[in-house]
C-alpha cells in the first residue's frame, strides 16, 4: 500500500547542499557494489543485476559480472560450452514460428478461458532484411467482445541478459512455478499450477525475451552488438512492441509496460522511445524493483549517496533476523524502517558529507547509531569508515553464526566454505530461485504451449556482454529523465512502483530518492504511486505479497486504462 516518507525531504536538502558524488568513467555500471572496496576481488560466481564496467570490458576484463537486479542463478564455463553446443547451427536462417493453443485456468477464483501464442517473430529492416528472431509468449482472454477496449501489457525482466520467465512464471502469467508460502524453494522435482494471481483477468499479456535471451537470437550475419546496449536494447524491444501491436491489431487497446530490475531501466527508456519515435502513447508503467538512476546504487569511491539510501534496507534485514536492539526489535518493521530513514536522511548524510572533518568523538557516536540500525558492531563500522557496502553487510550480519544473507532477498540465508572474507560465495536467494524456474519453464513451454526449439533457453546469459553505455560514458546511467520527459509529453501517463523491504539489489529508499527528484511539475506525485512488500527483489515468490501485488496492479490498470472493462462471454 502507499507509504508517505518524510526522510527524503531532509536527505534531498542535505545532498543538494554537500553530497556531490564523483562520476568515474565507469560510473554507468549499476548497483552491484562489487568494487565497493576496490582492492577486494569479487568471489567467483557473484552476481549483480545490472551491467558491467564497460570501460574495463573494453580493456579486455573477462571477470564475470553480476546480472539481473536481480542476478538469479550463476552460469559457469560449462554452461557456456553447453550453450554453444546447442546453438551450433547458428547459420540457419531465422524462421518465424508461432504456436497457438487454448487453455483454461483458475484466476481470481474464476475459471478463465484464454489463448496462448508462443514462438518467434522476426524483426526486419525497412528493406525486409531480417535483423533478429524474438521469442515471445502472449496470452489473450477468450470471449472479449471488444478487443479495442481490452488492456494489453508488455512484460520483461532485466539483467541485462535475463529472459522474461521470472515475471512470466512467478507473477503475471496464468501458470506459475510452485514455491512455498514464504517463497522458499521446495525440493525437486518442481511443480506447476494455475496462478490465481495472474493479471490475465484484467489485461492481455505479452512476455518478451530481448535479443540473445530466451530463444531470441540475432539473425546470421548480424552484429550482436547492435542489440546489446542501453539504447540498442530499448530500440529493438520498442520495435518488437510496435510490430506486435500492428500485426495483432491492438492499436486501440490501452497499453502498459511491466518491467523488473533492469527491466525498469528499459521501461523508462521505452516510455520516451515509443512516444517520440513510434507515436505509441502508453497508459501506464508498472515497475517491479526499480533502478533508474544508477548513482543511487553504485558504491564508487567519492560517491557517498548509496550509503544512506541502502541503510533502511539494512535495518529491515537486521529486524527480520532479530539483530536490532530490543526497543527496535519489539516494534513492527515499519517503525524500525521509519526511524532508520530519518537517521539516514539526517545525521548520517550530513556526517558523510564532512568526510575527514568528522571529529573522533563524532565518529564514535555515528558508529554507535549505525550499529543500532544495521545490527553490525561499532568496531566493524568504524573499520569500514562508516560506509558498509552491500556485500560486506550480507557477509557480516550473521557471521557469528557462519551464515550469510541474500542480496536479492535478504530473508534468505546461506552457508559459505568459511566465515571469513568480505563477500558471500553465492547469493542464497538467487540459488533458491534458479532451479525451480528453469525446470518448470522449459517443461511448460514444450509440453503445454507446444513450442519446441533446438536452442538453449537463455534464462540468464552473459552473451549480451559487453553491454554498451555509449550515451552515458563518463557519467552514471540515469533514465529517470526519459520517464520525466515521457510524462511531460503525455500528461495522463501513470506509474506504479513496487518495492520489496528486503531487496538489497534495488533498495526502496534509493527508489524513493529517484522519484523525489523526477521533476518539479506538481502533478507528478499524483501520477506516481508506490507499494511496499515484505519480501525482496522478486516479492511475488511470497504468496501474501503476490496477492497484494496483483490487487495493486489490477487497481492501477483499471484507473489508468480510461475505458470501461470489456465484457467477456
Amino acid at each position: 500500500m502507499p507509504r508517505t516518507n518524510t526522510g527524503l525531504l531532509c536527505l534531498a536538502a542535505a545532498v543538494a547542499a554537500a553530497l556531490v558524488a564523483a562520476a568515474p568513467a565507469a560510473a554507468q555500471r549499476p548497483p552491484d557494489a562489487s568494487t565497493a572496496r576496490e582492492e577486494s576481488p569479487r568471489p567467483e560466481g557473484s552476481r549483480a543485476d545490472v551491467p558491467p564496467d564497460s570501460a574495463r570490458a573494453a580493456a579486455g576484463e573477462s571477470s564475470r559480472r553480476e546480472s539481473e537486479a536481480a542476478g538469479r542463478g550463476d552460469r559457469d564455463d560449462r554452461n557456456d560450452r553447453n550453450d554453444r553446443s546447442r546453438d551450433r547451427d547458428h547459420t540457419r536462417p531465422p524462421e518465424e514460428k508461432l504456436v497457438t493453443t487454448h487453455h483454461k485456468a483458475r484466476i481470481g477464483g474464476r475459471e478463465i478461458a484464454y489463448t496462448a501464442t508462443a514462438g518467434t517473430m522476426l524483426l526486419k529492416r525497412d528493406d525486409g532484411r531480417v535483423r533478429a528472431s524474438v521469442y515471445m509468449t502472449a496470452y489473450t482472454r477468450d470471449g472479449v467482445s471488444d478487443v479495442g477496449h481490452r488492456p494489453i501489457t508488455f512484460a520483461y525482466n532485466g539483467g541485462p541478459g535475463s529472459a522474461s520467465a521470472w515475471l512470466h512464471m512467478g507473477a503475471f502469467g496464468p501458470r506459475q512455478v510452485v514455491m512455498e508460502e514464504e517463497g522458499w524453494a521446495p525440493p525437486p522435482p518442481y511443480q506447476i499450477a494455475d496462478n490465481n494471481e495472474s493479471l490475465l483477468d484484467v489485461t492481455d499479456l505479452v512476455f518478451i525475451d530481448p535479443v540473445s535471451t530466451g530463444f531470441s537470437r540475432p539473425a546470421p550475419g548480424e552484429d550482436p552488438a547492435t542489440f546489446h546496449g542501453v539504447r540498442e536494447d530499448i530500440e529493438s524491444v520498442g520495435d518488437f512492441i510496435r510490430e506486435y501491436i500492428a500485426r495483432f491489431e491492438r492499436w486501440g487497446s490501452p497499453k502498459f509496460l511491466a518491467g523488473e530490475s533492469y527491466g525498469t531501466t528499459r521501461s523508462a527508456g521505452l516510455s520516451r522511445y515509443l512516444q517520440e519515435k513510434l507515436n505509441i502513447y502508453l497508459n501506464g508503467i508498472v515497475l517491479v524493483s526499480s533502478i533508474l538512476n544508477f548513482e543511487t546504487a553504485r558504491f564508487d569511491v567519492g560517491n557517498d549517496l548509496p550509503y544512506p539510501l541502502f541503510l533502511p534496507t539494512y535495518t529491515a534485514t537486521a529486524w527480520y533476523h532479530k539483530k536490532l536492539p530490543a526497543d527496535l526489535q519489539a516494534g513492527d518493521l515499519q517503525r524500525a524502517v521509519a526511524e532508520a530513514e530519518r537517521f539516514a536522511a539526517g545525521d548520517y548524510t550530513l556526517a558523510l558529507t564532512r568526510g575527514n572533518d568528522l571529529g573522533e568523538a563524532e565518529r564514535h557516536q555515528l558508529a554507535k547509531q549505525l550499529a543500532r540500525y544495521t545490527g553490525l558492531s561499532e568496531t566493524f563500522l568504524e573499520n569500514a569508515n562508516l560506509r558498509p557496502t552491500i556485500f560486506e553487510f550480507t557477509k557480516e550480519l550473521l557471521r557469528s553464526y557462519r551464515l550469510t544473507v541474500g542480496r536479492l532477498d535478504s530473508r534468505f540465508k546461506g552457508v559459505d566454505r568459511q566465515a571469513g572474507g568480505e563477500r558471500f560465495e553465492f547469493d542464497p536467494a538467487s540459488a533458491a530461485f534458479s532451479g525451480p524456474f528453469a525446470a518448470v519453464f522449459n517443461n511448460y513451454v514444450e509440453k503445454e504451449l507446444g513450442f519446441k526449439s533446438e536452442l538453449n533457453y537463455e534464462l540468464l546469459t552473459d552473451k549480451v556482454r559487453p553491454w554498451s553505455y555509449r550515451p552515458y560514458d563518463n557519467k552514471y546511467l540515469n533514465v529517470a529523465e526519459d520517464l520525466r520527459y515521457a510524462m511531460a509529453i503525455n500528461p495522463t501517463l501513470k506509474v506504479l512502483v513496487n518495492n520489496g523491504y528486503y531487496d538489497l539489489a534495488t533498495p526502496f529508499f534509493a527508489t524513493q530518492y529517484t522519484f523525489s527528484h523526477l521533476g518539479f511539475d506538481p502533478t507528478y506525485p499524483s501520477r506516481v504511486s508506490m507499494a511496499f512488500y515484505h519480501a525482496g527483489h522478486m516479492m511475488y515468490v511470497r504468496r501474501a505479497d503476490r496477492e497484494e501485488l496483483k490487487a495493486n496492479i489490477a487497481r492501477f490498470i483499471a484507473g489508468a486504462a480510461n475505458v470501461s472493462a470489456a465484457p467477456a462471454k
